[in-house]
């Protein structure tokens, strides 16, 4: 099939290289030049494991195209995607302008029948507002979809290859014949394609999201009270998570969830209960969690150099909001490291992936470090803000050797805490016992 993809964000990029992979003529379409012009000449603009592979493959043999013309980007496209960016307005609703902007341009330039789909996510009634922008210069027959993305940044590639679910909303038996034979290469092992209408569609994408920062924030709960009352919050985890009624993911304690959907989603489906009038108390109380949650660590820090931050050096393991990725949007290692440097610490980080980005944002305030190792180099701490796999099994001794303290701050529960006692830290970490050494190490 002739397929072209509106916007080259993350959405955008692994929709049109994933279906390029799977035989389709794809031509993604975005009006960032430069974007483009990088595109073209095979730069991936973001870091997700495995798309530089099929990046390759699909342009090299012509199945995987970019232009910044929309008009030929959907010249005989069956299936057009809207994968463009919906940022949250000063209310908290999703901003629609990108997405009716581009539906106003699109009514004019559509010569044969295709099927519109939204593939951002989306308020409730999207997909109505989009018809009626492309209807107003529309001269054929066309259908509006809504089928929003289930992608887990990280592992992208694999979600879209072999989804749980492919969730589609259209009333249009046309539409649905399209989308099945689309669909067909990627659900053959019996996965769902599911279909219901427009508005459920839309709204499935915001509760799934919504469900699953629920579990976050009701484990950071329990890791909080977990620390007054003496428990452990991992124990606690492997208790609840081998429930097949709970499942056992998202089910990890530490300092909050980020990235650009959680943060942005959950407001977006409160700001929408809020227009129906109906007070989603779950949402606000999970959103009030999490922005509590984000800044647990700094008072504990402050607290172990007795108040007093001035001149201390902080090792930061970790920017990005999650590993495998280098989206630092939304996350907690930048609100840390601002608050640090206003209690007038020094920051040294450390990311395999997002320190560019990082770089973007805050420039020369921080230190960037070339290793994990390096950033700890005369350091008064570390913190660990992510939790990579490489942060997992480090050289203790050449740790001790850098660090003036064997001091952690764990944000991510990376260590188990029988680990600490034996290679002798002083450890902090989220909804656990803080691990002291017999012999104290000078602050």
């Amino acid at each position: 099939m002739k397929l072209a993809v509106i916007g080259t964000g993350y959405v955008g990029l692994v929709t049109g290289t994933c279906f390029a992979e799977t035989g389709n003529q794809v031509v993604c379409v975005d009006i960032d030049e430069r974007k483009v012009e990088k595109l073209n000449n095979g730069i991936i603009p973001i870091y997700e494991p495995g798309l530089d592979v099929l990046f390759n493959r699909n342009t090299a043999e012509g199945r995987l195209k970019f232009t910044t013309n929309l008009a030929e980007g959907i010249e005989g496209a069956e299936v057009i995607f809207l994968a463009l960016p919906t940022p949250p307005g000063e209310d908290g609703s999703a901003d629609l302008k990108y997405i009716l902007k581009v539906s106003d341009d699109l009514g004019p330039l559509l010569k044969q029948y295709a099927v519109i789909v939204d593939k951002s996510t989306v308020p409730v009634g999207t997909a109505e507002k989009v018809w009626l922008h492309i209807s107003r210069g529309a001269k054929i027959d066309f259908d509006v979809v809504s089928n929003p993305e289930f992608l887990r940044e990280g592992v992208a590639v694999d979600d879209f290859m072999k989804p749980d679910r492919v969730v589609i909303g259209t009333r249009s038996d046309k539409a649905k014949a399209v989308l099945n034979k689309l669909y067909a290469p990627l659900v053959r092992q019996g996965n769902p394609v599911i279909f219901m209408d427009e508005r459920s569609a839309e709204m499935t994408k915001y509760a799934a999201n919504a469900f699953l920062a629920v579990k976050i924030s009701f484990m950071n709960e329990i890791a909080n009270l977990c620390e007054k009352a003496g428990a452990n919050v991992d124990d606690i985890r492997r208790g609840i998570g081998t429930d097949s009624r709970i499942g056992k993911r998202f089910l990890f304690a530490g300092i909050g969830y980020g990235g650009s959907c959680f943060p942005k989603d959950v407001q977006a489906l409160a700001k929408t209960a809020q227009e129906y009038d109906y007070d989603f108390k779950i949402l606000k109380s999970v959103m009030d969690v999490n922005t509590r949650q984000k800044s647990k660590l700094l008072p504990i820090i402050k607290n172990h150099f007795d108040g007093d931050l001035k001149g201390k050096t902080i090792a930061v393991w970790g920017l990005a909001f999650k590993p495998y990725t280098d989206d630092i949007r939304e996350a907690p290692a930048l609100e840390n490291i601002r608050a640090l440097l206003n209690e007038g610490a020094k920051v040294t980080v450390y990311d395999p992936e997002a320190m560019d980005n990082v770089r973007n944002v805050l420039g020369n305030q921080i230190n960037y470090a070339h290793t994990s190792y390096a950033a700890l180099d005369d350091a008064d701490a570390l913190v660990i803000m992510t939790e990579w796999p490489l942060f997992r099994t480090p050289d203790f001794g050449k740790m001790n050797l850098l660090l003036k303290n064997k001091l952690i701050f764990d944000g991510r529960n990376v260590y188990e805490l029988d680990q600490m006692k034996e290679v002798g830290y002083t450890y902090y970490s989220i909804g656990r016992e803080t691990v002291t050494p017999e012999v104290t190490q000078n602050a």
